[in-house]
């Protein structure tokens, strides 16, 4: 994406991230998870470790990704620790102030303890968790655009390995063919490992696909969601291999009406677990409460799993632009499953999915 786009958005965040670090007294704060820097930065690559200050920010990684964030970056000044990052920070050349911010929920105690000990004595370290979760939930246009994309590209996918099932494939096939078609179209890739699960295994909701064969009459469970740009879909449809029998229909439609429920009641100002409780209360009135184990949803961004979650213990309050899966499903051990989910998009008067993929059963 053109860079006179990106860095008025990365402004921005910066402003935004800047203006609660003073609020809790911060001189500079050092971040740990990638996908917040790629979030503040534009880096996408394995290794990095970032330093915001009101004044200057730095971007330390390492020799192989000196041409990448030179091209990515520039908003904050890169800096290739040849040494690490530790060492880099040892030299003094980094004004950090007297009290640093430490993202605690993404950093190992290894590393941890030996940064505080490099630090003690110059700086008093705060630890933070869920620092910057506020900022990313809610999703620029810019964002949207890429997530859009990235659920367009699933879609197709799907649309095209639902014909490749037959009684000669095996669960293993399909998803082998969902990263290849993902990567054919575009994508960056999977953004989680596909679930394809069929028969009795579709009642494990996060099945690794195996090398069973279909079976007729069977439900399968398909899982999926690419990368593009950075940015994660997530959507799941349960189609059927022949007829099935009227217990897994009859399931089926009630997962089906759990989860246009869950669409129609999502509302701005709702607190995550009311959307939650709204779908859940429905399950349960028709019997199979106890075989909706997961919450109801997740938000989806940068990272296929993260805040919000709509959960029966979560607290958030659905705010425009927020980006979650809406995702009801019903598992009957050693018989099926059935999920059917959308990756949706908060409006100002309730959200729209960013996929349209058929609903209704398809029976191959």
């Amino acid at each position: 994406m053109d860079t006179k786009q990106i860095t008025p958005y990365r402004e921005k965040v910066f402003a935004m991230v800047l203006t609660k670090m003073m609020s809790r007294a911060l001189d500079s704060c050092i971040v740990t998870d990638l996908s917040v820097i790629r979030w503040l930065t534009g880096f996408s690559g394995s290794s990095a470790r970032l330093v915001v200050t009101p004044e200057k920010s730095w971007l330390f990684t390492d020799f192989r990704y000196k041409e990448q964030a030179s091209r990515e970056v520039d908003i904050a000044e890169v800096v290739i620790a040849a040494d690490g990052f530790l060492a880099e920070l040892a030299s003094g050349k980094y004004l950090l102030g007297e009290t640093v911010g430490l993202q605690s929920d993404n950093i190992t105690w290894h590393e941890a303890t030996r940064l505080i000990e490099q630090l003690h004595g110059k700086q008093r370290v705060i630890p933070l968790d869920s620092f910057f979760d506020e900022f990313r939930m809610i999703k620029h246009e810019i964002e949207l655009v890429k997530m859009r994309r990235a659920a367009e590209i699933s879609e197709l996918v799907l649309a095209e390995v639902i014909t490749m099932i037959s009684p000669s494939v095996t669960e293993l096939d399909i998803a082998a063919e969902i990263s290849f078609q993902h990567k054919k179209l575009g994508a960056d890739k999977d953004s989680f490992e596909p679930i394809v699960a069929g028969g009795p295994r579709s009642a494990m909701p996060h099945a690794k696909p195996s090398r069973a064969l279909f079976k007729s009459g069977e439900l399968i469970v398909i899982d999926m969601g690419c990368v593009f740009e950075g940015y994660a879909s997530d959507q799941t449809r349960t189609v059927a291999l022949g007829h099935v029998s009227s217990e897994a229909r009859n399931v089926y439609r009630i997962v089906k009406e759990a989860q246009a429920l869950g669409i129609a009641s999502a509302k701005c100002g709702m607190i995550a677990k009311e959307l939650d409780d709204e779908v859940r209360r429905f399950i349960t009135a028709h019997g199979y409460g106890n075989e909706f184990g997961h919450g109801l949803g997740h938000g989806v961004g940068l990272e296929v799993h993260e805040e919000p979650r709509i959960s029966s213990k979560g607290e958030c309050i659905l705010q425009e632009n927020m980006v979650f899966t809406i995702e009801p499903g019903i598992y009957l051990p050693g018989k099926f499953g059935v999920r059917i989910e959308d990756t949706v998009v908060m409006g100002p008067n309730g959200v729209t999915p960013l996929q349209g993929f058929n609903k209704e059963l398809i029976e191959l």
